[in-house]
């Protein structure tokens, strides 16, 4: 099973990637932690929406997901990217894989506080851009496009705690 986090930045798809890869026994395969990985290398690195670096982790994110699944691994994968960057690395993967996708959600402000605090409390966000202008965030994230594969999507607000019991239970059907 390849079990896909998607939705914008702020919306809290690393942290429930990681809880149901815990609750079901596997790894989670997160863009921006492949991303930060990468940023130790690169000394001169400064984000950006096409950056060298970014390109090569859009490339290595998808051969480590390609690489489990072709070995029989259940993962889960997480990511920011719209439908345009999803679908090319995804489509190859759905004759392999049984795919869900689970697109997490909140208000552009809940995610904009996320992003702001993250990035002020761990160093390592340096790889990422942050958006700090709230009319940027809020057209930025309101305009974000879904995954439209033909697979069981299930959309969770995650502003509080992700109903986890219904995710699972989402995953097992």
């Amino acid at each position: 099973m390849l079990v896909v986090i998607s939705g914008p930045p702020g919306t809290g798809k690393t942290t429930l990637a990681h809880e149901v890869a815990r609750a079901i026994g596997c790894p989670a395969i997160c863009r921006d932690e492949i991303k930060e990985g990468m940023v130790h290398a690169t000394t001169d690195f400064a984000p950006g929406d096409s950056d060298p670096l970014s390109l090569r982790t859009l490339a290595t994110f998808f051969d480590v997901i390609g690489l489990l699944i072709d070995r029989g691994t259940t993962v889960v994968a997480e990511a920011a990217f719209q439908d345009r960057l999803w679908r090319p690395g995804l489509t190859p993967l759905l004759d392999s894989a049984d795919l869900r996708i689970i697109r997490c959600t909140v208000s552009p402000d809940v995610a904009l506080d996320r992003i702001t605090t993250r990035a002020a409390a761990n160093p390592l966000r340096r790889a990422h851009e942050v958006t700090p202008d709230l009319d940027a965030h809020r057209r930025t994230h309101t305009t974000y496009d879904p995954i439209t594969l033909p697979v069981p999507t299930l959309t969770v607000d995650t502003t509080d705690q992700p109903p986890l019991a219904e995710i699972l239970a989402f995953l097992d059907h």
